[in-house]
């Protein structure tokens, strides 16, 4: 595995832990009701009709691709910025280890950003009808800018601003998407098992962050130090001497 891939893997695992987070997860069986229109008691049946089970996964499929779209768009922009300061990449890999680091800190809990702190969504009073409603819906959810997704989302655009190719900065934020679609996706086909788990995990919602926070904080170290690079040149060579 490259340093590329690490990079890909750890950029899902983000949209993961945003998808995670006590901003995003609480709200999961609101936004798909709000979506698809149905009834919390009709989507919470244990098997539910395979009518309502098309109707969850078409617009939970839109709303996914609405907050996917604005995600790669601002990847590209980021990308497309770092490679306008390419002159500079180091100071932007440095500067970023070290904003990655501060994000870090703030998930944590041991370094409240204030910015980061209040919160800014942008809210739709009633739904737009049909499919394109959710994608609308989805584009939406992609501009709230909540303390939760900011520091992370904030993280991997810092990544694709040190990327020198276009085509790799929108894959991070493509499988920064997946992390938070998928899982998301899933939800809506069984939403009574995600209640039954979520239940199970919510007591545990403060031991996830701290840890998210640990893992950004360790990445903008190596990041900081182009540890990554050196520690995939190791692995090749040793894979290398192995064949």
């Amino acid at each position: 595995m490259n340093s590329q891939e690490i990079t890909y893997l750890g950029a899902f695992i983000a949209g993961l832990m945003s998808f995670l987070s006590p901003c995003v997860l609480p709200l999961i069986p609101s936004y798909i009701t709000y979506i698809t229109g149905l009834s919390f008691s009709d989507l919470q049946s244990e098997h539910p009709p395979a009518r309502i089970r098309r109707k969850t996964l078409t617009h939970s499929a839109c709303f996914v691709a609405g907050f996917s779209l604005i995600f790669i768009l601002l990847g590209a922009t980021a990308t497309l910025v770092g490679t306008l300061l390419q002159q500079y990449t180091e100071l932007l890999r440095k500067a970023g280890g070290v904003m990655i680091f501060m994000f870090g800190l703030h998930i944590a809990g041991l370094l409240p950003i204030r910015l980061l702190m209040g919160e800014k969504r942008i809210s739709l009073h009633s739904k737009p009808a049909g499919l394109f409603g959710s994608f609308l819906v989805g584009i939406v959810f992609a501009a709230g800018w909540t303390p939760c997704i900011g520091p992370v989302l904030g993280s991997i655009l810092t990544l694709a601003a040190t990327e020198q190719d276009l085509e790799q900065g929108v894959s991070l934020l493509l499988f920064y998407s997946a992390g938070m679609g998928l899982p998301f996706l899933l939800s809506s086909l069984a939403l009574h098992r995600f209640l039954v788990l979520f239940h199970r995990f919510r007591k545990h919602i403060r031991l996830a962050e701290i840890m998210a926070g640990i893992m950004l904080m360790v990445s903008g170290v190596m990041i900081y130090f182009n540890w990554l690079a050196r520690l995939s040149g190791y692995a090749l060579n040793l894979l290398g001497e192995y064949r």
